[in-house]
């Protein structure tokens, strides 16, 4: 057997030591190498038998610096310090930390292939030559294929294994940050002093450790929240065609936040790096970063980081609703996270399927939209809404990543294009949509003055197709196409300008009681605007009183109507 010793400041007695204690660790004589290297600055590292024994100076001092800010942390002074590191790096003994290590037999396209590395698992870390980090992804008796996180290797270098797995620093101190799916700082500040970490991989909470999904998180969209609701701890999937408006409702909905006690995680998978700082700066100008964590895999980065951000952003997200928290995390989007991992898989010689994705691709999202969860009283009652997007081609739904997602989640926001070049933003096609959760989730006032509306669009929205061919229609037909077209024209709404729920209400009450009858259909938006900041001027203990209560009662309700009839026959003049 052979083996190979790095070492530096070790007398001869204390080389002959360490042959000897070799000798009889692996009960044969083993040929030795030794190469001075003062990079290690004391100690030694061994290669002999597949395995590295490290028991170098430098690699203590940077776990020391792994677990210490020093001079930056207050709490550690010169004298801890220098404590602290005599115990870390005390005088030579022969305990060592053991890493089997392998030899790298392919490189290329960030993937590489490991052989003599055997006992490894799914997830672990390997570290590289130069000081980098492979994920492993493909475990074999006698070959890992792994792919490149960060740094660089060539076929014939080491890689040792760590027999840790892939995670996170999570908690406050990520408020208004933005990082990678690693923890490393993108925003130019210092890294965050995290007390607590997370694997990026971990087990879906059970059906007993669940509760029923029962409470809303309110979106600010008129026509989702009324039409749509979403419940905290639903998985509710926005899927459109691109520049569809998207991104839009899943940063709507953050902004809608603010007064709602709920942490919201952003997760942009593959995006361009102008589009991400578009939705930072929105979300810093409408004062949402300081409770948002935004994590960034943008185009730029391997198909690894991209694979990998989505579970780093649920890992963060957990925490919170284990912690007892209110949590909203979005994927944007999944179809480029099943891209980058298709990549990987190709790379990684496993047999292409449909449309060339990997068998297992329905578990690589269902494994993370499951960790959503409303949490049982008996673990904290915390809740994670997951968001996730997809992006489909000419409107195609049936397609395999969409179908995979739409059969995951508890239900759909179909985004149309054609709604949305016609004016009709968000462009939500009420027909395709559903929640899954239903009216469950959705707060008593809303549910009282929601009436029709649902039934009136579609209805509006299949008969105007007819109206393009000339058709005539008879009275019954007509008022209700009067109907339709100003709740549609009710339902438009300017993007980051979420409603409250009290807003909501109203505009839900007035449309259901016919206040905007007498109003031209260009004009409903206007004048629905106008009429809220009436009511907010003349009936704020009314509005207040719907918001604390999440209802409605007929003094309120005839008080409101009084009002907005009031208001709407003054601008009619």
């Amino acid at each position: 057997m052979k083996g190979t010793v790095h070492y530096a400041n070790m007398t001869p007695s204390e080389l002959e030591n360490v042959r000897a204690r070799f000798d009889a660790l692996f009960g044969e004589k083993v040929e030795y190498d030794f190469v001075l290297t003062p990079e290690l600055k004391g100690g030694f590292i061994a290669h002999i038998g597949g395995k590295t024994f490290d028991m170098s100076i430098s690699s203590r001092l940077n776990a020391v610096r792994e677990r210490m800010t020093y001079p930056d942390d207050p709490s550690m002074n010169a004298e801890t310090f220098a404590k602290v590191l005599s115990e870390r790096t005390g005088a030579f003994k022969f305990d060592h930390d053991v890493f089997d290590y392998g030899t790298v037999v392919s490189s290329g396209d960030g993937i590489i292939h490991v052989k003599d590395l055997p006992g490894r698992r799914y997830g672990e870390l390997l570290t590289l030559a130069d000081g980098g980090v492979a994920l492993a992804l493909e475990v074999s008796d006698n070959e890992v294929g792994a792919a490149v996180l960060f740094g660089q290797t060539s076929v014939g270098e080491r890689v040792s294994a760590t027999e840790r797995v892939l995670d996170i620093p999570v908690g406050d101190e990520l408020l208004g940050r933005i990082i990678s799916p690693t923890g490393e700082p993108l925003d130019g500040r210092p890294s965050p002093v995290c007390h607590a970490r997370r694997p990026i991989e971990y087990p879906a909470p059970g059906i007993m450790d669940r509760k029923a999904v029962s409470r809303p998180l309110q979106t600010g969209l008129l026509s989702i929240d009324s039409m749509i609701p979403i419940g905290r701890g639903q998985r509710e999937l926005i899927i459109g065609d691109r520049q569809t408006g998207k991104t839009t409702i899943a940063v709507d909905t953050i902004l809608n936040q603010h007064d709602q006690d709920v942490v919201c995680v952003y997760c942009a998978i593959g995006q361009k790096a102008s589009a991400v700082a578009e939705v930072v700066s929105t979300l810093r100008e409408k004062d949402a970063m300081r409770y948002t964590i935004v994590i960034n895999s943008p185009a730029s980065d391997s198909a690894a980081m991209q694979y990998i951000a989505p579970y780093a952003a649920c890992a963060v997200a957990e925490y919170f609703m284990y912690s007892g928290r209110d949590v909203l995390v979005v994927y944007d989007d999944l179809s480029k996270h099943a891209v980058a991992y298709r990549a990987m898989s190709l790379l990684l010689h496993r047999p292409p399927g449909r449309e060339a994705y990997p068998g297992d691709v329905f578990y690589l999202h269902s494994r993370l939209l499951e960790r959503g969860a409303q949490l049982s009283s008996e673990l904290g009652g915390g809740s994670m809404t997951a968001l996730p997007i997809v992006e489909t081609m000419a409107g195609d739904i049936s397609a395999y990543i969409p179908t995979n997602v739409i059969s995951i989640t508890d239900g759909q926001i179909f985004l149309e294009s054609e709604l949305f070049h016609s004016g009709m933003r968000p462009a939500v096609n009420v027909g395709l949509s559903v929640s899954r959760v239903g009216r469950s989730a959705q707060k008593a006032a809303m549910r009282k003055v929601t009436g029709t509306l649902r039934l009136d669009l579609a209805q509006y929205r299949e008969m105007s197709v007819f109206l393009q061919f000339g058709a005539e229609v008879d009275s019954s037909t007509a008022a209700m196409l009067e109907r339709g077209v100003r709740k549609s024209e009710l339902l438009k709404q300017p993007k980051h300008d979420p409603y409250s729920l009290a807003d909501e209400v109203c505009l839900l009450l007035a449309a259901e009681n016919g206040v905007f009858a007498s109003v031209a259909a260009e004009d409903v938006a206007d004048r629905a605007r106008r009429l809220l900041r009436r009511l907010h001027a003349v009936c704020p203990d009314e509005l207040k009183a719907v918001s604390a209560r999440g209802d409605i009662d007929e003094e309120i309700k005839s008080r409101l109507l009084s009002e907005m009839r009031k208001v709407m026959r003054r601008l009619s003049r």
